[in-house]
């Protein structure tokens, strides 16, 4: 039985699960920087290195599809401090990893845990807030969702650069227990837990599909596209995710519900969503490359030019949360993307003389934007779920996103590293490398441009059909 909102510390269930979801969402790009001591260190090639990254994306990517199944099969509070536990443990063992094999086994671990996090914090939210409220309780997931990854890699370059890289852990694990130990006393279970069976065979086709999908377009990122291996995940990934679909379609009760695409204007939100965090994602990628690889600037520096923007992310997600609660999503998706597209363009003409304020400054525009689309668009998807699909619909937006995550970066990269190589084999270019990544920011821009087109097409209207209160909430 859910508890009432009247039972429940609103305030601390939401401090709790904020804290838990920003620590697990910052090691996405924590370890970004911290790469090349970590080669030093324990000898290993940068191919090596990247896996610290890229397994943390993999296999938070397999788990987010599983966190609906597990939403439903255990309760808030067991499911909360059970992932919070896995990822301070794997934090710990990532602070006294020994060698490279432990360390890419601790982020294994933190990855299982933080996984389930996001979608988690999602679905509880929607849970306790009225539909009224809940442009502002998604505007502080917002918050989280950039913010996190954001500071990752200047935080990163500032313990790199004055301490062992092994202390990022040790910032880490101390929050985490302290997470723990609070929930233990105080949170309370405000979800359905309806006990679904577990389908193996779901789990299996699940892991195999979205795994081999992220997997796939990461190898394509630091590969190419016709590798052996890219071609291979992506087979795998598509067969085991057409088998999964299928599967889930004929299930009574299926691990992840992907009617929720019926919904009025779930798929279209969603794929705004797709290119919102493609660009985000994409942008913290491009930036930093170009700045530590062709303009020689440091690691810190560089997670110092994406912090402004990161902070501006930060405090306008919930004042733009507060405006979705009172006039909705349509004009704030509208002019952001407007905002991010006209931001995007700007950021095809990097030189070798750009300045770090030029850069700065356009980047922190650009976060502006994405501020008034990333949350808003998925708040408005949600709301026209009804309660018992709202972790299916949670799930599906957050795994779609992570997919795109993986595609856009794999897109961008590819784009770069090709027209270099043309622009250095016909020889008319002084600087290639910079000229490959103003033609992976063209492709950025016209895919935002894209997204803005779809928005002004979509019709975002409350579903008002659907009942919002919680099971034993008094009318």
């Amino acid at each position: 039985m859910n508890a009432s909102l009247g039972t429940i510390n609103r305030k601390t269930v939401v401090a709790l699960l904020l804290i838990g979801s920003f620590i697990a969402i910052l090691n996405q790009t924590l370890m970004i920087t911290a790469i090349p001591p970590i080669m030093n260190e324990m000898g290993v090639s940068p191919n090596s290195a990247q896996w610290l990254t890229t397994v943390f994306m993999l296999v938070n990517g397999i788990m987010i599809p599983v966190s609906a199944f597990l939403l439903e099969r255990f309760t808030t509070r067991q499911l909360f401090i059970t992932a919070m536990s896995v990822f301070a443990f794997g934090t710990l063992v990532g602070g006294f990893a020994a060698n490279f094999e432990m360390l890419l086994l601790a982020r294994v671990i933190q990855s299982l845990g933080a996984g389930v996090m996001l979608p988690l914090m999602t679905t509880v939210f929607l849970m306790i807030f009225p539909k009224e409220r809940r442009g502002s309780a998604m505007g502080l997931i917002g918050l989280v969702i950039s913010f996190a990854p954001a500071i990752g890699p200047a935080l990163s370059g500032w313990v790199t650069s004055n301490y062992s890289w092994r202390v990022l852990f040790f910032i880490i694990f101390p929050i985490a227990i302290i997470d723990i130990i609070v929930a233990i006393f105080v949170l309370k279970n405000v979800t359905e837990v309806t006990k679904p069976n577990v389908d193996i065979i779901s789990i299996l086709f699940s892991s195999f599909g979205f795994g081999g999908l992220l997997y796939g377009f990461t190898n394509a990122g630091n590969n190419s596209w016709t590798h052996f291996l890219t071609l291979l995940s992506l087979g795998i990934g598509v067969l085991a995710l057409l088998l999964f679909i299928l599967r889930q379609l004929k299930l009574a009760h299926p691990m992840l519900e992907f009617r929720v695409f019926t919904y009025s204007i779930f798929p279209f939100a969603v794929i705004v969503g797709m290119i919102g965090f493609m660009g985000l994602i994409g942008v913290e990628t491009l930036v930093p490359m170009y700045m530590q690889n062709m303009r020689e600037f440091t690691a810190f520096e560089a997670g110092l030019a994406l912090l402004p923007g990161a902070l501006v992310m930060g405090m306008m997600s919930p004042i733009t949360g507060r405006i979705f609660d009172k006039i909705g999503a349509k004009w704030l998706v509208i002019t952001g993307l407007l905002i991010m597209t006209i931001s995007s363009f700007a950021f095809v003409i990097l030189s070798p003389t750009t300045s770090f304020v030029y850069i700065t400054v356009m980047y922190t525009i650009r976060m502006f934007g994405l501020s008034m689309v990333m949350m808003p668009v998925a708040t408005a998807a949600l709301n026209q779920l009804p309660n018992r699909l709202i972790p299916h619909g949670a799930a599906m937006d957050n795994t779609m996103r992570m997919v795109a995550a993986s595609v856009g970066t794999a897109i961008l990269v590819t784009v770069m590293t090709t027209t270099k190589q043309r622009a250095e084999s016909q020889g008319h270019l002084d600087y290639p490398d910079i000229y490959g990544v103003n033609m992976a920011f063209i492709v950025l821009s016209v895919l935002t441009l894209l997204a803005l087109i779809v928005a002004l097409f979509i019709k975002f209207e409350r579903n008002k059909n659907n009942e919002t209160k919680l099971e034993g909430q008094q009318e």
